[in-house]
């Protein structure tokens, strides 16, 4: 494959980062977008209050599994999905927010 054939093949960030040009580079900065990504999906979505260690531990796992999907993010919109899932989340936790506090403000008004 030629250098065109693979950059037109290549997922957006990905060509964003240059990853076929400059792979080195590349390749750490999808591996950082990733890692952020899935640390802000799990914060808005799945995080509960764990004790220190059990969060640290649960960020180095993460950590190490986003290892692999970097790989697969190559090709395949991984760090996009992630990006989507942190948008319709935030929103998502906007929302309930002010739901809560519109109850709230039902429930008890001053």
């Amino acid at each position: 494959m030629t250098n065109e054939a693979v950059h037109h093949h290549l997922s957006f960030f990905a060509s964003l980062y240059k990853v076929d040009e400059n792979p080195d580079l590349g390749m750490w900065l999808l591996y950082a977008t990733i890692t952020v990504l899935c640390m802000i999906v799990y914060r808005l979505g799945f995080a509960r209050k764990l004790p220190v260690l059990k969060s640290a531990v649960i960020y180095v796992l993460m950590m190490l599994g986003c290892t692999l999907l970097t790989f697969f993010s190559i090709f395949l919109p991984v760090a996009e999905a992630l990006f989507i899932a942190a948008i319709v989340l935030g929103i998502y936790k906007i929302r309930l927010r002010q739901s809560k506090k519109t109850d709230k403000e039902e429930r008890f008004p001053t």
